[in-house]
């Protein structure tokens, strides 16, 4: 069975049917993208973008930021595209909004077969557009490689790990390993 085709609506349409919808869908460009239409996320998934919450989580609670999982809304601020994260670090004051957020500073992707190529390509010219994130990481479940894009000077910089290493969160003044990431999975 293929993945529904995307669906069209406006901003308005997808926003007030997004709370009742039976699953969790992404709107990009006046289009509505269902996550996971067939079946929820595999074991490693959620177990690797557990770990990364739950390695930060206390260092963002003492900086006073929000730390989400996979359930927080995305907004971005020209309004046209929302997304669900699956790691969401924001700093910023509070936007407001109790539905979405609008100013991360570390967004995570953890790449499932479904969603790989969108996530490499089509959400990092979204993501990187945005000028509080300092961090995208996209993240493999089937092998220890994570792609980490940093903010730096003069546009973003990729890291590719593989094995073993550390990524710097800035917002956080930290570094998490990929030990701490893939720690039960792989």
């Amino acid at each position: 069975m293929s993945d529904p085709a995307p669906k069209a609506m406006s901003v308005e349409e997808y926003l007030r049917t997004e709370e009742k919808s039976p699953y969790k869908r992404e709107y990009v460009g006046g289009f509505v993208y269902p996550l996971h239409a067939q079946a929820g996320a595999s074991r490693p998934h959620v177990l690797i973008s557990g770990n990364i919450f739950g390695t930060l989580y206390a260092d963002a609670v003492r900086a006073g930021c929000r730390l989400y999982q996979n359930d927080m809304k995305l907004r971005v601020e020209d309004n046209t595209s929302f997304f669900y994260p699956d790691v969401m670090l924001v700093c910023d004051r509070d936007s407001g909004d109790n539905d979405a957020e609008t100013s991360p500073c570390l967004l995570v992707e953890v790449l499932s077969q479904s969603t790989a190529a969108h996530d490499r390509f089509g959400k990092y010219g979204v993501y990187t557009a945005i000028p509080s994130l300092q961090t995208y990481l996209i993240v493999e479940q089937k092998e220890r490689r994570v792609y980490a894009y940093g903010r730096q000077e003069g546009g973003w910089q990729l890291q590719e790990l593989s094995g073993s290493g550390s990524i710097e969160v800035p917002c956080l003044s930290r570094r998490i390993t990929l030990d701490e990431i893939y720690l039960g999975v792989l």
